[in-house]
């Protein structure tokens, strides 16, 4: 109860600080980074204090879900808010974790919205190394981190790959997913929102745009659309961000909005992503669970709870240190959606 208390006076703070014009205009934000973030490993950037404002009362604004309860039965009912019905066979997408110690969303957490979607866990391997590279490998790490004691397990790639258009963007032509996608009507796309060494933060457009792709998939976005074999690094950082969101755009156009849905649990609040193995522990408190059939909206959301929060300098350092807020900037751009949002609190 405290934890909901509390998190009810940073929304109230930040719509106070809307209300008094602090924060600027709510069509968007600033975000101080690096001129050459790609150059930046291992230095830090000190917090930017401007509280990032893009909430409104609009009711055409798209509709960002909140609960303070991170809590099996939370999650079941902020999924429940989005007001979604699957028309077939559904995916969940989940990172599986990195071995030993990554900070994955743990099956007693998701396991009954799992069932209540009759979904099955769904995951591609990995383009960096490491214990999920092979598919044997990683349904064996499935299996360690309880996965299978819940629902079917699904690799993707596990037979090949498949390609979805795609348009409107300047980096990418095409989606490269695990061919298994094809199999599937609806997605819930289910992430852990926390930092990320490469991207500054990762949250649902992260969750598809690199976990769903295939292998040689993860290596085109990673090189913004140069490459589909060899190293993920790349020099031009705003360009493997911008590719992030347009991979997304071709999932969505190829499956249809109203066949996918996106749930980001703001725990466990590390810099690193759960493609780490041995993250940094987190030194913030976490904050709560959030849903909404708009990615940008839910991953702005996410972003601006972050920032509002007291013990956050870390993850902001993270993030401001990779440029990450330019993800958003551009799948805004792109049409995949809205970083202008409506924030309804069901703990209320």
């Amino acid at each position: 109860m405290k934890r909901a208390k509390d998190i009810k006076r940073l929304l109230l703070l930040g719509f106070a600080l809307l209300l008094s014009g602090c924060a600027g205009s709510t069509a968007g934000l600033t975000a101080g980074t690096d001129p050459n973030p790609s150059a930046m490993q291992g230095q830090e950037a000190s917090p930017q204090t401007a509280v990032h404002a893009v909430q409104t009362d609009s009711e055409d604004a798209p509709v960002v879900w909140f609960t303070a309860d991170i809590s099996a039965a939370g999650l079941v009912r902020v999924y429940e808010q989005l007001g979604w019905e699957p028309a077939g066979k559904v995916a969940v997408k989940i990172s599986t974790g990195e071995p030993p110690a990554s900070n994955y969303l743990r099956p007693e957490l998701i396991g009954d919205l799992v069932k209540k979607v009759d979904g099955t866990i769904v995951e591609c391997n990995t383009a960096y190394g490491g214990s999920r590279a092979s598919s044997a490998m990683h349904k064996q790490v499935a299996a360690d981190h309880g996965f299978l004691d819940i629902a079917d397990f699904d690799l993707l790639d596990e037979d090949g790959e498949a390609e979805w258009p795609v348009t409107g963007g300047i980096r990418l032509t095409r989606s490269i997913v695990g061919s298994h996608a094809e199999n599937y009507t609806d997605w819930l796309i289910l992430s852990h929102f926390k930092g990320h060494a490469m991207a500054g933060f990762g949250g649902a457009i992260k969750n598809v745009a690199i976990g769903m792709s295939s292998p040689s998939g993860k290596v085109y976005v990673h090189t913004a659309g140069t490459k589909t074999s060899g190293s993920i690094w790349y020099g031009d950082q705003d360009a493997w961000l911008e590719a992030l969101g347009e991979m997304v755009t071709g999932v969505r156009d190829h499956v249809g909005a109203e066949h996918i849905v996106y749930i980001n649990v703001m725990n466990r609040l590390s810099v690193d992503c759960d493609c780490d193995g041995n993250p940094a522990e987190p030194d913030m408190h976490d904050i709560g669970i959030l849903a909404s059939s708009d990615p940008v909206a839910l991953d702005q959301a996410c972003i601006d709870l972050m920032y509002q929060a007291p013990d956050s300098a870390s993850l902001i350092r993270r993030i401001e240190r990779q440029n990450g807020l330019h993800t958003l900037e551009h799948a805004e751009e792109i049409g995949l959606g809205s970083r202008t949002y409506r924030l309804v609190n069901i703990d209320e």
